[in-house]
Protein backbone atom coordinates (compact mmCIF):
# COMPACT_ATOMS: atom_id res chain seq x y z
CA UNK A 1 0.00 0.00 0.00
CA UNK A 2 1.45 3.41 -1.02
CA UNK A 3 1.10 6.27 1.20
CA UNK A 4 0.36 9.62 -0.52
CA UNK A 5 1.62 12.84 -0.02
CA UNK A 6 -1.35 14.13 2.16
CA UNK A 7 -1.82 11.19 4.68
CA UNK A 8 2.58 11.28 4.55
CA UNK A 9 1.68 14.84 6.44
CA UNK A 10 -0.38 13.44 8.86
CA UNK A 11 2.00 10.59 9.28
CA UNK A 12 4.54 13.28 10.08
CA UNK A 13 2.22 15.07 12.63
CA UNK A 14 1.27 11.60 14.38
CA UNK A 15 4.60 10.23 14.34
CA UNK A 16 5.31 13.23 17.27
CA UNK A 17 3.54 11.13 19.49
CA UNK A 18 2.85 7.75 18.06
CA UNK A 19 5.85 5.21 18.09
CA UNK A 20 3.87 3.08 15.36
CA UNK A 21 3.86 6.24 13.47
CA UNK A 22 7.73 7.18 13.42
CA UNK A 23 8.21 3.71 12.91
CA UNK A 24 6.53 3.66 9.60
CA UNK A 25 8.33 7.24 8.93
CA UNK A 26 11.50 5.87 9.83
CA UNK A 27 11.35 2.78 7.35
CA UNK A 28 10.19 5.01 4.48
CA UNK A 29 13.27 7.74 4.85
CA UNK A 30 15.88 5.28 6.05
CA UNK A 31 17.36 3.91 2.61
CA UNK A 32 17.34 7.31 1.34
CA UNK A 33 19.66 9.10 4.54
CA UNK A 34 21.59 5.63 4.79
CA UNK A 35 22.42 5.65 1.17
CA UNK A 36 23.56 9.30 1.44
CA UNK A 37 25.27 8.76 4.85
CA UNK A 38 27.97 6.16 3.12
CA UNK A 39 28.30 8.38 -0.03
CA UNK A 40 29.67 10.77 2.13
CA UNK A 41 31.13 8.64 4.60
CA UNK A 42 32.36 5.41 2.08
CA UNK A 43 32.45 3.29 5.00
CA UNK A 44 29.19 1.33 6.25
CA UNK A 45 29.84 1.24 9.77
CA UNK A 46 30.37 5.09 9.65
CA UNK A 47 27.33 5.68 7.83
CA UNK A 48 25.22 3.16 9.80
CA UNK A 49 26.34 4.78 13.24
CA UNK A 50 25.52 8.84 11.50
CA UNK A 51 21.94 7.36 10.16
CA UNK A 52 21.29 6.27 13.86
CA UNK A 53 22.46 9.80 15.14
CA UNK A 54 20.04 11.33 12.46
CA UNK A 55 16.80 9.37 13.30
CA UNK A 56 17.26 10.24 16.78
CA UNK A 57 17.92 13.85 15.93
CA UNK A 58 14.71 13.75 14.01
CA UNK A 59 12.88 11.41 17.15
CA UNK A 60 14.31 14.45 19.62
CA UNK A 61 13.16 17.39 16.72
CA UNK A 62 9.95 16.22 14.81
CA UNK A 63 8.15 18.11 17.11
CA UNK A 64 9.41 21.25 15.67
CA UNK A 65 8.50 20.67 12.65
CA UNK A 66 5.61 22.03 10.65
CA UNK A 67 6.22 21.60 7.25
CA UNK A 68 5.18 19.87 4.57
CA UNK A 69 6.12 16.55 3.43
CA UNK A 70 8.47 17.95 0.68
CA UNK A 71 9.51 20.19 3.51
CA UNK A 72 10.18 17.18 5.56
CA UNK A 73 12.71 15.18 2.98
CA UNK A 74 14.57 18.85 2.95
CA UNK A 75 14.67 18.96 6.80
CA UNK A 76 15.66 14.99 6.93
CA UNK A 77 18.48 15.65 4.28
CA UNK A 78 19.77 18.76 6.23
CA UNK A 79 20.01 16.94 9.66
CA UNK A 80 21.78 14.58 7.66
CA UNK A 81 24.16 16.78 6.32
CA UNK A 82 24.90 18.34 9.74
CA UNK A 83 25.35 15.36 11.15
CA UNK A 84 28.01 13.74 8.57
CA UNK A 85 29.93 17.23 8.31
CA UNK A 86 30.24 16.72 12.80
CA UNK A 87 31.44 13.38 12.34
CA UNK A 88 34.24 14.32 9.77
CA UNK A 89 35.35 17.48 11.31
CA UNK A 90 36.55 15.18 13.42
CA UNK A 91 40.67 15.12 11.96
CA UNK A 92 41.47 11.71 13.23
CA UNK A 93 38.16 9.55 12.12
CA UNK A 94 39.03 11.67 8.79
CA UNK A 95 42.02 10.16 8.57
CA UNK A 96 41.15 6.53 9.68
CA UNK A 97 38.29 7.32 6.77
CA UNK A 98 40.76 8.19 4.08
CA UNK A 99 42.72 5.08 5.04
CA UNK A 100 40.23 2.43 5.70
CA UNK A 101 38.41 3.57 1.78
CA UNK A 102 41.71 2.96 0.36
CA UNK A 103 42.55 0.14 2.15
CA UNK A 104 39.28 -1.53 1.71
CA UNK A 105 39.10 -0.70 -2.00
CA UNK A 106 42.77 -2.23 -2.53
CA UNK A 107 41.78 -5.28 -0.44
CA UNK A 108 39.12 -6.51 -2.27
CA UNK A 109 41.09 -7.99 -4.71
CA UNK A 110 45.00 -9.02 -4.74
CA UNK A 111 44.85 -7.46 -8.09
CA UNK A 112 42.84 -4.67 -8.18
CA UNK A 113 41.42 -3.44 -11.27
CA UNK A 114 41.89 -0.04 -13.13
CA UNK A 115 38.42 0.74 -11.82
CA UNK A 116 38.78 0.39 -8.70
CA UNK A 117 42.11 2.09 -8.29
CA UNK A 118 39.77 5.00 -9.41
CA UNK A 119 37.20 4.84 -7.18
CA UNK A 120 39.65 4.98 -4.08
CA UNK A 121 40.84 7.83 -6.28
CA UNK A 122 38.08 9.30 -6.32
CA UNK A 123 36.94 8.51 -2.58
CA UNK A 124 39.90 10.19 -1.51
CA UNK A 125 39.88 13.57 -3.46
CA UNK A 126 36.00 13.76 -1.99
CA UNK A 127 37.41 13.14 1.71
CA UNK A 128 40.27 15.67 1.26
CA UNK A 129 38.00 18.30 0.26
CA UNK A 130 35.76 20.97 2.51
CA UNK A 131 32.27 19.37 3.72
CA UNK A 132 29.93 22.02 2.19
CA UNK A 133 31.70 20.29 -1.21
CA UNK A 134 31.33 17.16 -0.50
CA UNK A 135 27.69 17.73 0.43
CA UNK A 136 27.16 19.42 -2.77
CA UNK A 137 28.39 16.97 -5.09
CA UNK A 138 26.75 13.93 -2.97
CA UNK A 139 23.41 15.67 -3.22
CA UNK A 140 23.87 16.18 -6.75
CA UNK A 141 25.41 13.46 -8.87
CA UNK A 142 24.96 10.59 -6.16
CA UNK A 143 21.32 11.59 -4.76
CA UNK A 144 20.17 13.21 -8.11
CA UNK A 145 18.93 16.57 -6.65
CA UNK A 146 18.14 19.69 -8.58
CA UNK A 147 19.87 23.24 -7.27
CA UNK A 148 16.71 24.21 -5.24
CA UNK A 149 16.11 20.91 -3.76
CA UNK A 150 19.80 21.03 -2.27
CA UNK A 151 19.66 24.78 -1.16
CA UNK A 152 16.59 23.96 0.69
CA UNK A 153 18.34 20.82 2.42
CA UNK A 154 21.43 23.02 3.19
CA UNK A 155 19.27 26.06 3.38
CA UNK A 156 21.28 28.41 0.90
CA UNK A 157 20.43 30.03 -2.08
CA UNK A 158 20.23 28.30 -4.85
CA UNK A 159 22.80 30.57 -6.79
CA UNK A 160 25.26 29.75 -3.85
CA UNK A 161 24.55 26.39 -4.47
CA UNK A 162 25.15 26.40 -7.94
CA UNK A 163 28.71 28.65 -6.83
CA UNK A 164 29.72 26.02 -4.25
CA UNK A 165 28.89 22.97 -6.85
CA UNK A 166 31.14 24.66 -9.88
CA UNK A 167 34.11 25.64 -7.08
CA UNK A 168 33.28 21.52 -6.08
CA UNK A 169 34.22 20.53 -9.00
CA UNK A 170 37.23 22.04 -10.15
CA UNK A 171 38.92 21.56 -7.09
CA UNK A 172 37.73 17.38 -7.12
CA UNK A 173 39.15 18.02 -11.09
CA UNK A 174 42.29 19.31 -9.47
CA UNK A 175 43.18 16.87 -6.83
CA UNK A 176 42.40 13.82 -9.27
CA UNK A 177 44.59 15.54 -11.74
CA UNK A 178 47.23 15.56 -8.85
CA UNK A 179 46.87 12.18 -7.71
CA UNK A 180 46.97 10.79 -11.00
CA UNK A 181 50.18 12.69 -12.12
CA UNK A 182 52.30 11.50 -8.92
CA UNK A 183 51.03 7.63 -9.90
CA UNK A 184 48.09 7.37 -7.56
Amino acid sequence: MTIGKVDNTGLIKRACSDPDAFAQLYLMHYDNVFHYCIRRLFDRYSAEEATSTVFFKVMNNLSSFDGTVIDFRSWLFRIATNTVNDYLRDAKKRADLIHKALTNTRTQSARATDCNEKKALLKKALLRLKPKYQTVITLCFFENMKLTEIAACLGKNPSTVRTWLNRAIVKLRKKLDAAMDNGG
